[in-house]
């Protein structure tokens, strides 16, 4: 079953996309999602995840001082963030894309992207996990609840991510089999058997019994003595 309800077969090409649908399919919820919490992570880095230090005179950041956690978190969010918003585009122009190879070159970039950010999330995770749990409390709390919930989406993220992987992957399998005859069409199972079973009708009805049966059945074979 194709999760998002369009594999490499998909719609008829240039038909046009139903926005309330499109919106619905969960392809696109995950995006939104994603995007939504890459906003919500380098918002809360960039607002409060960096300190001035007036011992060295430079900002640092709060997470133990580590500058790489504060801006591994930062570039993987933007960069999701963009790649949300290409991708959400792609999903729409899909509908467009007449050709199944471009439709599983899109399928393919989306699985292997996906996939590469799923695990770039997890090690930003852990990375930011990690400082801040060694670090120090910044005074007065500073940063405290912006760094929170930057870690906290940034584990949401992997799972959003993760997840858009695998159903693009199940896509492109539904699509995959459908396009090039490695799955059974039900359509095409009911025709076949509508046309057997006229078949059958058609020998059964049409030459129940042999032809010229019911002529004369005398030694000559069926055929009249001929009368000189």
């Amino acid at each position: 079953m194709d999760p998002s309800g369009l594999g490499l077969g998909g719609v008829k090409a240039g038909g046009p996309a139903d926005p309330l649908s499109f919106v619905k399919r969960p392809t696109v919820i995950i995006r939104l999602s994603a995007l939504l919490f890459a906003i919500i992570v380098f918002s809360c880095i960039s607002s409060e995840g960096w300190q001035f230090d007036h011992k060295e005179q430079k900002e640092v950041c709060i997470m133990n001082g580590s500058s790489t956690a504060c801006n591994m978190g930062n570039t993987v969010a933007v960069v999701a963030f963009l790649a949300a918003i290409g991708l959400t585009v792609g999903e729409y122009l899909y509908d467009q894309m007449s050709s199944i190879k471009s439709r599983k070159h899109f399928l393919w970039a989306d699985i292997g992207f996906s996939g590469l950010w799923a695990f770039l999330y997890l090690v930003a995770f852990c990375v930011m996990a990690h400082q801040w749990s060694v670090g120090e409390e910044p005074p007065a709390g500073y940063g405290h609840s912006n760094i929170r919930a930057a870690i906290f989406f940034s584990f949401l993220s992997i799972f959003l991510w993760g997840a858009s992987s695998f159903l693009s992957y199940q896509r492109f399998k539904a699509g995959f089999d459908s396009a090039f005859g490695g799955g059974i069409d039900d359509e095409a199972l009911r025709n076949e058997g509508q046309a057997q079973g006229g078949y059958q009708a058609y020998q059964e009805g049409g030459y129940s019994e042999p032809p010229f049966s019911q002529q004369g059945g005398g030694g000559s074979g069926g055929y009249d003595s001929v009368q000189y």
